[in-house]
This record gives C-alpha cells, sequence and structure tokens, in this order.
C-alpha cells in the first residue's frame, strides 16, 4: 500500500513537472530516447522508471534528484 502511494506521488510530480517545461509526454520520451508512450505509461502508473531512467529524467527537467521529490517546491527549475 505504501508502496503504491509513492508510485502515485511520483507519477503526479512527474506529470507536474513536464507541463511546467511545457512539453508533451510524446516529445519527453522521444528526446529521452524511449518509444513515444514512454513517459505517458508512467504518470499512468502502468510502468517506473530504472534508476539510470530517472536520472536522465531529471536532467532533462533540469533539475536534481532530490529537487523531484521536493514536493515544496513547486518551480524546482527556478
Amino acid at each position: 500500500m505504501v508502496t503504491e502511494l509513492y508510485e502515485e506521488m511520483f507519477s503526479r510530480r512527474l506529470a507536474q513537472l513536464r507541463m511546467q517545461k511545457g512539453v508533451s509526454a510524446r516529445d519527453m520520451s522521444l528526446s529521452l530516447g524511449q518509444n513515444h508512450g514512454y513517459i505517458n505509461s508512467i504518470e499512468n502508473n502502468k510502468t517506473f522508471p530504472s534508476m539510470s531512467n530517472f536520472f536522465e529524467i531529471c536532467d532533462y527537467l533540469n533539475i536534481t534528484p532530490m529537487e523531484f521529490f521536493d514536493l515544496e517546491s513547486a518551480h524546482p527549475e527556478k
């Protein structure tokens, strides 16, 4: 149950940060070298990124992993 809450939080945070960047899930997926539905599948809790992919996601969003999990920061890239 706790794991499900963290996965849901992760997917919501990813969607929030992606939308703040102003990029579609498809474009982000392709920019990361993944299939077109990769980010969408994470945001819909169908899959979870590997640790290396998580670091690539953070790099793409111009944030640190710590900033990704800082839910108090609405705009961590600033």
